[in-house]
This record gives structure tokens, sequence and C-alpha cells, in this order.
């Protein structure tokens, strides 16, 4: 369909002078999909984020959505919540929505309905004629997500959305985020907490010195990352299991065994043999965190 439907970037590389921010980057995000860019400080992330929003100018490559080249007649549908927070603290909180709506071609009016059902959402209604300054760090956040998200964006791009956010308000945020996924908004989503780009994030790209490390489904990268370790509970006979193929080691653990496994491939003759013990209540596969996933990779890409 021609990238209809979706933000595409292909093949973009930025360099400043003779630094190269950004190497031969290519994803795409559908609508409704929540995309993770992920990379330790001066990956190129934040360059990336430029580059699409029409900010800066990519030395080669090219970024559309819905098939069309991103220009300032398209930066209109775009949200951002960057990690820098840049509200004008003097103004209130309508008076920034409303300089931010209209800048995004809504009407005043327009502004002050949405903005009054978020306040209502946030449980903040009462901080709508009050400055920016005098809110606490945690309200300044939400204003900011709210003022980014006014306009019903088609793309939002959502960069360390939740530091400095207690539990309550990261579960408000999280079931707004969750809601403009079933809208059909694309979504990307960058964080160094990889819990919630677990939570998130369909598919995603880890960045080390701008160039791609690692992308994919997070589900299969996850399974292509499958731990080598198998948790039993059972009345297991421990010389009987060492003997498998490709069982490398049994620990037991209190009341748990540890079967280390050379491969994921061996999983079923471990399975066959634990299933005919007796008192059998656990046999899990482990699945290894993205947390795991991502600082062995971004290790090796350093080594390289």
């Amino acid at each position: 369909n021609g990238g209809k439907d979706m933000l595409k970037v292909s093949h973009v590389t930025k360099y400043y002078d003779d630094f190269r921010a950004v190497n031969d980057l290519s994803f795409e995000i559908k609508e409704g999909e929540i995309f993770g860019l992920l990379g330790v400080n001066g990956a190129g992330k934040t360059t990336t984020f430029r580059m699409i929003m029409g900010l800066l100018d990519k030395t080669k490559g090219e970024i559309t959505l819905d098939g069309k080249k991103i220009d300032y007649t398209l930066t209109d549908q775009i949200g951002f919540l960057t990690e820098e927070r840049s509200l004008i603290t003097s103004k209130t909180v309508l008076e920034q929505a409303i300089y931010y709506g209209v800048l995004k071609g809504m009407t005043e009016k327009e502004v002050e309905k949405k903005l009054d059902e978020y306040l209502d959402e946030f449980n903040i209604k009462e901080y709508k004629n009050k400055k920016i300054k005098e809110l606490s760090k945690g309200n300044q956040q939400k204003i900011q997500f709210i003022i980014s998200i006014l306009h019903s964006p088609r793309l939002l791009i959502l960069d360390e959305p939740f530091s400095g956010l207690d539990p309550i308000n990261v579960e408000m945020f999280k079931k707004v985020i969750l809601r403009l996924k079933k809208n059909k908004t694309m979504i990307i989503f960058s964080s160094h907490m990889m819990e919630h780009i677990e939570y998130f994030c369909d598919s995603l790209v880890i960045l080390v010195k701008g160039s791609t490390v690692l992308e994919g489904k997070l589900t299969k990268i996850k399974e292509d990352y499958r731990k080598k370790n198998i948790k039993v509970i059972a009345d297991l006979d421990v010389n009987e299991i060492k003997k498998i193929k490709g069982v490398e080691d049994v620990i037991k653990n209190k009341n748990e065994y540890n079967i280390k496994i050379e491969d994921v491939k061996y999983v079923n003759d471990v399975f066959k043999k634990v299933s005919k013990c007796n008192n059998v209540i656990k046999f899990v596969v482990e699945e290894p965190t993205l947390n795991e996933i991502f600082v062995s990779t971004v290790g090796e890409a350093y080594e390289k």
C-alpha cells in the first residue's frame, strides 16, 4: 500500500559534519502499533525524533507518514512528549494548551473542550487557570502529556513519558496510551525502563552509536533469546535427568530444580522425562527479560 497507514523510515543516515549520529536506520510503524526505539544516551534517538518531526534534515534516506514526505503540512499530525520538558511556565495551563492547540490547527473552543476532558480524567481540573510554575513536577508532566495529545495526533512520540511519575499516575498514562493505540494512533515509545517497553511495544529497534544492533517483533526477539533454563518442581531423579542428551547441569535450589540445557531444542526430551516423575508441580522454560537482552546486546555491540 505504498506506506499508507504507516510511518516509514527507510535507510536514514544523519551526519553532523564528520560525526555520524544515525546510520542507515529503517523501520515502520503501522497504525495502532506501539514501537520501541531504544538505546543508551547518545545512541541517536533524539536525532531520529527530530528528523521524523521535520525539525532536522536527514543526510540520506526517506521518512514518510501515510505515504507522504513529512513537511510542515504534516507536522500538525504529530504529537511529541520530549524528555526535556518544554512548557512556558509563566502561562496558565489553559493558555499553554491554547497556544499549542492553535498551532496544531485547532480552534480555542475545541482546545478548551478537549483540555477539560483530559484534566477531568487526570484529576487535575482545579489547575486549569493556574500558572504552570505553580504545579508540582508530576502535574506539569501530566499537562505536557495532555498537550501532546490534545489534537489527537496521527503519530505520537513519547520520550521517557513516565520519568518522575508515581505508580498511580503511571497507570493513568498507560490507560490513555492504550486508548490512543486502540484509536489507531501510531506511537513511538522510548524509555530506559525496559518493563514499560515490554508492556507496550509490539516491535522495537535497539540503537548503538546510531546503528541498529537488534530489531524485530518483541515476541520473536524473546523467542530467539530463550534462556536455556528450565525450572522444575517435582520428585526428580537427578542422575536420570543428567543423562538426557543436551542437559548440561541440574542445580537444586530449595525445593526447585534448575535444569540447564545447551539449546532450546532439548526442552521436549526433558519434558518427556520429567512428566513421568511424581508430584510435578512446575515445568517452566524461563523467558529472558528485555532488560537482560538489552544489556547483553548493547554490551556485545560495544565490544566489537
